[in-house]
């Protein structure tokens, strides 16, 4: 076992330091890695640039500890971007960034700019297929085709309690994911098309409510986009232990919807005892919350 210095951190290292401290990454004894580890991430980002280049390491202890290091360094990074995004939004807030950085603190490479030109390329193969004027549901019967058949969305129960199909990045990934996760997609491509589509928190489901000057109806993208009546609504609040109110039909601003998106990953995290993400993400639902 090689000796360790524990001398505290300070604001930088010579380079030959720096070396001699990532290789000890690669020593056999877990108390000596834990020490490393502990001590690089106590240069907060610097650590990451340093690490970077043995994230390619031929070793593969020191290249899978480089790696995980990187990782975890990146995921504190988006876990302050997106709890101070969450602190100073307003209701208002622009739920489709929100969404993408709340994936960021899981997936913290996840690229948002390229999943908001796939969406934007989505929309844009929609817009040829749209009629103008068509009847509503008409038209959503287009969207629907081309999201659940053509790109192969779904709901799946497997990800009722699965935090990827929450995550934005993931449901796009796997065309899958719990109600709030593929009702996200819905209105982020809804929003490209200009429907007046707003989102709606039903106990257990989260669905779609289109509404113009002449129509209303809902769509649960859980069930492959399928039309429902605001009696059906009420039917399904009435079976629920929550009761029937008109206010829980009500649209729900992007902010109520991200503390929703928030608030299913602390129930996923919890159902499986991942305490610490469980964690995490409820100081997001504490932050959305006031």
């Amino acid at each position: 076992m090689q000796a360790l210095d524990t001398t505290p951190t300070q604001a930088s290292l010579p380079e030959s330091q720096r070396a001699a401290l990532i290789s000890l990454l690669a020593d056999e004894d877990p108390a000596v890695y834990s020490t490393v580890r502990a001590k690089l991430l106590a240069f907060g980002p610097a650590a990451s640039q340093w690490l970077r280049p043995y994230t390619l390491s031929s070793d593969p202890t020191l290249r899978r500890r480089a790696v995980e290091i990187v990782r975890h360094q990146a995921r504190r990074v988006a876990d302050l971007s997106f709890l101070d995004f969450c602190r100073t939004r307003g209701e208002d807030l622009d739920l489709e960034e929100g969404a993408g950085l709340l994936a960021q603190t899981h997936y913290p490479d996840a690229n948002l700019d390229a999943y908001r030109a796939l969406f934007d390329t989505w929309a844009d193969a929609l817009n040829e297929r749209l009629t103008p004027g068509a009847e509503a549901q008409n038209t959503l019967c287009v969207v629907n085709g081309f999201l659940f058949d053509e790109l192969g969305f779904k709901g799946s129960e497997q990800h009722t309690f699965d935090p990827e199909g929450a995550y934005l990045n993931r449901v796009i990934d796997h065309r899958a994911g719990n109600p709030i996760g593929l009702g996200a997609v819905y209105l982020f491509l809804a929003r490209r098309l200009r429907l007046p589509i707003a989102g709606v928190g039903l106990p257990g489901h989260f669905v779609c409510r289109y509404q113009d000057s002449k129509t209303e109806f809902y769509v649960n993208p859980f069930e492959r986009g399928r039309f429902l009546t605001k009696a059906d609504c009420v039917k399904l609040l009435l079976q629920s232990t929550f009761g029937y109110g008109d206010k829980q039909l009500a649209p729900l601003s992007p902010r109520r919807i991200l503390h929703r998106l928030c608030q299913s990953l602390v129930n996923c995290y919890g159902h499986l005892e991942q305490t610490d993400d469980a964690r995490r993400v409820q100081r997001y639902v504490a932050a959305l919350a006031k």
